[in-house]
């Protein structure tokens, strides 16, 4: 985006309040199922209509947040979650709730599109989209604990999205607004970089995500009539699943890029993989327990890579949009996934599917962190012997103000002028800094010997 947040809460607190319906996903179909007499598959189908409607405000917005602004978009989405979920709380009828809750995916969608946008914009993509991570689990966390002991039917999973998404609004005043004319010409705009990369990464989110969600969907039950556990039990063990992916998120923002993106991402999608089995298989609270702690743990981590690989294609935060919005896609067909595996084939069978469909998507997905890993990612960029891109001369008073880019955070935007006389290029290089005197330009310089 042309103009970069002066903060990062205010990504955050949208992103939070765009994934919050998503994560308290199991207690939503497990409610519906319950408390408004729909069949399991009846109540995933419900839960697939309210994300595949999320994933149609990405898609929609996908390229237009710069356009519009952060700030307009995300109010409009905080509102429509806010009504949507508030009135599915409100309504019995099953023909209102849907659509209820159509409209609330709807307003999640647009919300997380202009979280995906901010955190592409951001210096430290992977440590915003950490941070927001930690944030939906926390506030998930602390659902899960309160819920089940309030009862409420289906109405209180809803009251508790739409509310959310009203005391986030006050952070949307932090958002950027609508970017001028004469502002949002910019050298960046065109065709979407690294297109074959970009399309594998999504087809690859889309996958991942639709197994991630089939089990996600159906873990309630999987406790509940399985394993043989209450629902305040099971509730406790998601809450405590939640509260272990909060400290694998802080892990992953600790760890940042030292290591690359690539192993994070297969290692800890093998360790999905096998999680997804146990999980899927468990008939007693320690079996049950545990898949679902381990996943919890390891799934934020490898999302939190895979969201600053999306950010890190594109500097205006399309392919972050667009792999995010087809993960939604994923998420949206994964209840209803674990609805028919599972009652077709049985729970076990059904985390054998998954875990092998988790398995089969590591590796397009790791060899795009591979490519991806150290080539710059702007148009225009210079390579320096580190593999890492540096930043170009800017060499005119209104040009990017700013540090080099460090290693791993290839995403900055740079402006190229091109010099023909090495002596000129020397003497850029000696004037330019944050010690310039008046008039100087405050860039950095980086040169290749021809």
């Amino acid at each position: 985006m042309s103009s970069r947040p002066r903060t990062a809460w205010p990504v955050v607190a949208v992103f939070t309040a765009g994934y919050l319906a998503s994560y308290l996903l199991p207690t939503i179909v497990g409610r519906l199922s319950a408390h408004l007499g729909l069949t399991a598959a009846q109540a995933g189908l419900v839960g697939s209509a309210l994300l595949l409607s999320s994933a149609s405000a990405g898609f929609t917005l996908a390229g237009r947040v710069e356009r519009y602004g952060s700030r307009t978009p995300a109010r409009i989405g905080l509102v429509l979650a806010a009504l949507g979920y508030g009135s599915a709380a409100l309504v019995g009828s099953v023909p209102l709730v849907v659509l209820s809750v159509v409209v609330g995916g709807f307003g999640s969608g647009a919300a997380t599109a202009v979280a995906a946008a901010g955190i592409a914009a951001q210096r430290d993509p992977h440590r915003t989209s950490s941070l927001g991570l930690l944030t939906v689990s926390a506030t998930a966390g602390a659902l899960y604990l309160t819920i089940p002991h309030l009862g409420g039917g289906h109405r209180l999973p809803f009251a508790a999205v739409a509310l959310v998404a009203l005391l986030v609004w006050p952070a949307t005043a932090r958002l950027n607004g609508r970017t001028a004319p004469e502002e949002s010409a910019s050298p960046l705009t065109g065709r979407l970089p690294h297109r074959r990369s970009g399309l594998v990464l999504a087809g690859g989110m889309l996958v991942w995500s639709m197994a991630q969600n089939a089990l996600w969907g159906v873990s309630s039950r999987i406790g509940i009539t399985q394993a043989g556990l209450t629902e305040v039990t099971v509730g406790a063990v998601f809450a405590a699943a939640l509260g272990a992916g909060l400290l694998g998120v802080m892990g992953a923002g600790v760890l940042g890029a030292r290591v690359g993106r690539a192993v994070p991402i297969g290692l800890g999608t093998v360790i999905i993989s096998g999680s997804i089995v146990l999980s899927s298989s468990a008939r007693d609270l320690t079996s049950f327990a545990t898949g679902e702690i381990l996943w919890n743990t390891v799934y934020p981590v490898v999302l939190s890579y895979l969201i600053g690989l999306a950010a890190s294609l594109d500097v205006r935060g399309r392919w972050a949009v667009l792999a995010g919005s087809a993960s939604s896609v994923g998420v949206a067909c994964g209840p209803l996934l674990g609805s028919v595996l599972s009652e077709e084939a049985g729970y076990p069978a059904m985390g054998l599917i998954l875990g092998a469909a988790t398995l089969l998507v590591a590796a397009p997905v790791t060899a795009v962190a591979l490519h991806t890993g150290g080539r710059p990612l702007v148009p225009g960029s210079v390579r320096r012997r580190g593999g890492a891109p540096a930043a170009l001369l800017a060499a005119t008073t209104g040009s990017l103000s700013g540090a080099v880019p460090k290693l791993g955070s290839p995403e900055q935007p740079v402006t190229e002028l091109r010099v023909r006389r090495r002596r000129l290029v020397r003497s850029a290089i000696r004037t330019a800094g944050p010690d310039g005197g008046p008039g100087q330009s405050n860039a950095y310089a980086s040169t290749s010997d021809r």
